[in-house]
């Protein structure tokens, strides 16, 4: 049973408004399973602004299934590239390859099936579920979570188990009989327009009455942060002829993606006293901070296994590591003039 005392009238409020107020995004003037699926691991940590150009762009290369599954990884991670989290570019190849082999290409419109998927957890086969096949099925993500926590002034962090078991129970105990597709729209709409994190329009909210929230800019409440933790980074500018030497990451998070080999000072040099860095810049991921140095470095005699030389006209087809493409494209354009007198002497020309 829902916390709500009238959920009818609350779902009747909600989707008038998300009717005249509700944008119109590409991924909603369709029902196809697909095409769902990319918007939603798309959208996973990614702002809507951002994802719109990215899942044009995708739908156009990859329209379905077939395509994606008969693609090879680097063409995949390669129109990925820019959106982060590469994981989910390797989860969506490997599942479109599982649905062509196991389920006639076509994805399974059972909500246990779709969950089978690599890189398909809860949420997301709900959200599939829902938006694809008007199930009745509860979706919890980031605005429908903050969503909640105020309508039922939600005193416990919602990244605890405590949490989110609250969250997932009121969520289900709303889904309407009929038109879950156009309710759990709306109720995503409401977190994304009206009940924003920081200054929430609750003199506009559609559902105001319905909020139990006494200060709802406090909500909702979250464990403490992990401290930031603070790691460097050397890697090395190696150029001849217009040409790049790059290394292939083999770790789970960017494998498969191309970074600047690791710095790797002379033997002869004092390991405790590092050059002059050609470029100095700093990227996060999870809760560190990372300092990245490029320092320049000669031609190795002999290259590494996982190392290949590109031409610098080539690196835009290329599937980089986020901060080494900066990197990069900072360099190539001698944005750090101060240090940088000679644009060919750093590209490796005569």
């Amino acid at each position: 049973m829902s916390a709500i005392q009238n959920p009818k009238l609350f779902r009747d409020s909600l989707t008038r408004w998300f009717k005249k107020y509700g944008r119109n995004l590409p991924w909603r003037d369709t029902c196809d399973p697909y095409a769902i699926w990319i918007s939603e691991i798309m959208l996973q940590q990614t702002q809507v602004v951002t994802v719109l150009d990215y899942y044009r762009r995708w739908m156009k290369r990859f329209p379905d299934f077939a395509t994606l599954a008969a693609a090879s990884e680097a063409d995949v991670l390669g129109l990925w590239q820019g959106l982060g989290y590469y994981s989910r570019a390797r989860n969506v190849h490997s599942a479109a390859r599982v649905v062509i082999k196991e389920h006639a290409g076509k994805m399974p419109a059972s909500l246990m099936d779709i969950r089978k998927l690599p890189g398909i957890g809860r949420y997301t086969a709900g959200a599939i579920s829902t938006f694809a096949f008007d199930e009745p099925e509860p979706i919890v993500d980031a605005n429908i979570a903050r969503v909640l926590a105020r309508l039922l002034n939600l005193g416990i962090p919602i990244d605890s188990t405590a949490g989110q078991a609250a969250l997932w129970d009121e969520a289900a105990a709303l889904q309407p009989e009929s038109n879950a597709r156009l309710y759990n729209s709306a109720l995503m709409e409401l977190g994304a327009l009206i009940c924003l994190p920081r200054s929430p329009k609750c003199t506009v909210c559609p559902v105001k009455k319905h909020c139990a929230a006494v200060n709802p800019e406090a909500l909702p409440v979250k464990k403490p942060r992990r401290k930031t933790v603070k790691l460097t980074e050397n890697a090395a500018w190696i150029v001849k002829g217009g040409s790049i030497l790059l290394q292939q990451q083999t770790g789970v998070r960017w494998r498969g993606l191309w970074k600047l080999p690791t710095f790797n000072p002379s033997p002869t040099a004092d390991q405790q006293i590092l050059p002059t860095p050609l470029l100095q810049l700093t990227y996060p991921f999870t809760h560190h901070r990372v300092m990245l140095s490029i320092f320049r470095q000669s031609a190795p005699a002999t290259n590494g296994t996982d190392q290949s030389w590109f031409k610098m006209s080539s690196l835009e087809q290329l599937a980089m590591t986020a901060p080494h493409r900066r990197a990069v494209e900072q360099l190539l354009a001698a944005k750090i003039t101060g240090r940088i007198k000679n644009i060919k002497r750093l590209i490796g020309l005569p």
